[in-house]
């Protein structure tokens, strides 16, 4: 078996109103995780979510996203970025070269509060789940129409994201309490 080398700009490229993501590594290729490239626009919020059946990895790569994964002492429904850990863990904003790993059942987002587009290396575990998931929801956020909300709720409970907070993309919303990443 070879391995694969993936040029600069190049892999599978999914556009959507929300994401743009470029699958770099997939299932397809032997990959016990996927690897995507991810440009996230100002204003799109992930919505805090969990997965029960798989792991996360993300690496900033360019600009500013803000980030957390930790359970909340307490939980909110509308937004995350006030939350905090029973440890005094916050959101923090992340630049080039800060990464997130999170483990199965831990809550976590990511934001681009900015106002230029962030871009990330993507990974999950296993492959294909989040390939899938992807592929769908470009069909979803490709429509001519308005998003389908309930189409998006049902879609994200089928491939295991239990959403907590909303999904939302659109203009950026101002950052509150998030202080600098460590990385």
């Amino acid at each position: 078996m070879s391995g694969l080398i993936v040029p600069p700009g190049q892999g599978r490229r999914l556009v959507t109103k929300a994401q743009e993501i470029t699958f770099k590594v997939t299932g397809k290729d032997g990959a016990v995780a996927s690897s995507f490239e991810v440009v996230v626009p100002p204003g799109f919020d992930v919505g805090a979510h969990t997965h029960q059946r798989s792991q996360e990895f993300f690496y900033v790569l360019e600009g500013e996203l803000e980030l957390f994964a930790f359970p909340p002492a307490v939980r909110t429904d509308e937004g995350w970025q006030d939350w905090e850990s029973a440890q005094g863990d916050r959101p923090v904003r992340a630049g080039p070269g800060s990464c997130m790993f999170v483990p199965e059942g831990c809550p976590h987002a990511f934001r681009n509060a900015g106002d230029a587009p962030a871009r990330m290396l993507f990974q999950s575990h296993p492959a294909p789940d989040h390939e899938r998931y992807f592929e769908e929801i470009v069909e979803i956020f490709s429509a001519d129409r308005s998003v389908d909300s309930g189409a998006v709720r049902e879609l994200r409970e089928r491939y295991d994201v239990h959403q907590i907070t909303p999904l939302r993309y659109g203009p950026p919303v101002p950052p509150q309490n998030v202080r600098p990443g460590r990385g």
